[in-house]
């Protein structure tokens, strides 16, 4: 008789111990995937802010703005498309 012949079967573990295991790993991917979301969305912010104070008050008057609103005005949609994100994130 050899050890190979005493091997256990570890693809057996109990069912309640993969689901447990599974939900972690739900868990752990939901706060990684949220954290590289927020640095991607605060990317993104600085990149338009940065497009909005190089347009002249001529440009920014024809899209509807000032250049005292620029930073008020993302913030804002930064707020909606978070908001919106939310509500597509609870349907699934």
């Amino acid at each position: 008789m050899s050890l190979l012949n005493h091997t256990r079967d570890f693809s057996s573990t109990p069912s309640p111990i993969r689901r447990s295991l599974r939900a972690f790993g739900r868990s752990v991917f939901r706060a990684i995937n949220n954290v590289i979301a927020a640095i991607i969305a605060q990317r993104e912010q600085q990149a338009n802010l940065t497009v909005l104070r190089k347009m002249s008050d001529r440009e920014l008057r024809d899209i509807g703005l000032a250049r005292s609103e620029i930073g008020g005005g993302l913030a804002q949609a930064a707020r909606e498309r978070m908001r919106s994100q939310r509500l597509l994130a609870a349907r699934s």
